[in-house]
C-alpha cells in the first residue's frame, strides 16, 4: 500500500525557528517508523539548509523560511526555500570548506553534510531572488 501525505509550514527567519523546522520534520517523519540513524540524518539536514537561509539568504536580517515536507511511499522529499539574497555561484557554494562568511567562522560544509545525509539534493537559486534545496530520503 502506498502512502502518501505532505505539510508545509512557513516561520520566521529566526536562528531558534532552525530546531523548530528540524523537529517538525522529525515528527512528521515519524509516521514512517524511521531508524535512529535515518532521522538523525534527515534532521541534520534540515538544520543545515534552514541556517543557510538564516545566515546566508537572509544575512540574519529576518525575512521567511518555507517548508514543505512530503512523504511518498518510504521515500521522503523536503523543500526549503527562501526569498533572500541568493547565490550567485552554486557550484563554488557546494565545494567542502567554502563559505561566503568567513568572518563569522563558518565551516562551509553545509551543502557537503546535505549530500552526505541524504539520497538527492538540488540547488536552485536566483540572485537577489532566493534559494530552493530539495533534498530526498528513502527509508529503509
Amino acid at each position: 500500500m502506498q502512502m502518501k501525505n505532505e505539510m508545509v509550514l512557513a516561520f520566521s527567519a529566526l536562528s531558534q525557528n532552525e530546531a523548530f523546522a528540524r523537529v517538525a520534520v522529525a515528527a512528521f517523519t515519524a509516521q514512517l517508523n524511521p531508524t535512529v540513524s535515518e532521522i538523525t540524518d534527515i534532521k541534520t539536514a534540515v538544520s543545515e539548509a534552514v541556517t543557510n537561509a538564516i545566515i546566508h539568504g537572509y544575512e540574519n536580517s529576518g525575512g521567511w523560511i518555507n517548508l514543505k515536507c512530503e512523504i511518498n511511499d518510504r521515500d521522503v522529499y523536503i523543500e526549503i526555500s527562501d526569498e533572500g539574497k541568493g547565490i550567485e555561484d552554486i557550484e563554488k557554494a557546494r565545494e567542502p570548506l567554502y563559505t561566503s562568511k568567513p568572518e563569522m567562522e563558518r565551516s562551509g560544509m553545509g551543502f557537503t553534510v546535505m549530500e552526505t545525509f541524504m539520497d538527492s539534493i538540488e540547488v536552485d537559486s536566483t540572485p537577489g531572488k532566493g534559494t530552493k534545496i530539495e533534498m530526498t530520503k528513502h527509508l529503509t
